[in-house]
């Protein structure tokens, strides 16, 4: 076995399948890193004839309710027969002894994740249009989903959810921080007294955007389509607005500020193609397709950016300690306070 990429030990995991799964096997497995530890680790795995996609935790320090293999498996499990486009679950393990940490594997999909706005530009203004609409009907698809009727009527708890989420950050970030954070007092102090009352629960995705969607070209059509939603880890029961509003942050992030040095990687640009639609459009496409009230986005987004800075701090903190897989980790540290301006910014 040759290409064993870092943390996933070929090996341990070809005894595993022809163990548990010998079908899946018809030769030598292979493996190369699609993304490396800015959130789960992500693999493509052949097996001889196949190709599938393997997913895993991260190296090193990680949260402790965070990289939940078990919650990305079974949720898009569940989603598999409704509207929403994810791919084929095959096989999960909660065994660390195999590879050392949990994993799963499921269907390789045809698909691009644009994330940068020199993808979208050869394509057109029109086409890049039709796809920022795709990607926000894709999510008025996922919140209209009945949670019950498929099977997670356990995935979550949606009363209190906005409040849960707020303490569950606070406590993520006194788990991965150990600087001064300019700012982040204030903003925590904000969203503890201004969670707004419950609404409707649906599932939520938690990390919903552009580049977290997999778009391809309908051979029968011509046009393009969302063929899957992927890295579900944080995915729960809750407010649909705070996929929403996490959707707008990173786009005003990239209207505001167009990434740039090492730390590019972490904020799609995507957005700045021409026909992307503006934020205005996006939140207005959301409201009239799901017929939601969208008034009070501000909370909202507030708490995306706070989201945004505690989990990019995480990716600080284990990349200064040596645990990150790939590049473009360096100057991550430096995007933080930006990140809480703009949260306290929303406050107002």
């Amino acid at each position: 076995m040759t290409d064993e990429p870092k943390g996933l030990d070929l090996a341990a995991l070809q005894n595993w399948l022809e163990r548990e799964r010998p079908e899946l096997v018809t030769g030598p497995l292979t493996a190369s890193l699609i993304t490396g530890g800015k959130s789960n680790l992500t693999y493509t795995l052949s097996a001889g004839s196949r190709d599938y996609v393997v997913r895993r935790p991260p190296l090193g320090h990680v949260l402790a309710t965070a990289h939940d293999m078990g919650r990305e498996y079974r949720v898009m499990a569940a989603l598999a027969p409704t509207n929403v486009p994810v791919p084929l679950m095959i096989a999960h393990c909660e065994d660390t002894e195999v590879i050392g940490a949990p994993f799963y594997i499921m269907e390789k999909v045809t698909g691009t994740p644009y994330g940068r706005a020199s993808q979208l530009e050869p394509l057109g203004a029109e086409r890049t249009r039709v796809i920022s609409e795709r990607m926000v009907d894709t999510l008025v698809a996922l919140h209209a989903v009945d949670y019950a009727a498929v099977g997670l009527g356990d995935f979550g708890r949606p009363d209190g959810y906005l409040g849960r989420q707020v303490a569950r950050w606070k406590k993520q970030l006194e788990a991965s921080s150990s600087r001064e954070l300019p700012g982040m007092d204030e903003l925590v102090a904000h969203l503890e007294s201004h969670i707004p009352a419950t609404g409707d629960g649906t599932i939520v995705h938690g990390d919903f955007r552009l580049d977290n969607l997999l778009v391809d070209t309908d051979p029968s059509s011509g046009e393009d389509r969302v063929t899957a939603v992927l890295d579900w880890e944080m995915s729960t029961l809750g407010d649909p607005l705070t996929d929403v509003a996490v959707l707008l942050a990173y786009q005003q992030l990239a209207e505001v500020a167009p990434p740039s040095g090492d730390g590019a990687a972490m904020i799609t640009d995507a957005p700045l193609a021409p026909g992307y639609l503006s934020r205005d459009e996006v939140l207005a496409r959301y409201a009239q397709q799901s017929g939601r009230d969208v008034s009070d986005i501000g909370f909202h987004l507030a708490l995306a950016f706070f989201k945004l800075a505690v989990i990019l701090e995480g990716i600080h903190y284990r990349h200064s300690h040596g645990q990150t897989v790939g590049a473009g980790f360096d100057g991550i540290g430096d995007m933080i306070v930006p990140l809480i301006a703009a949260g306290r910014a929303a406050t107002g």
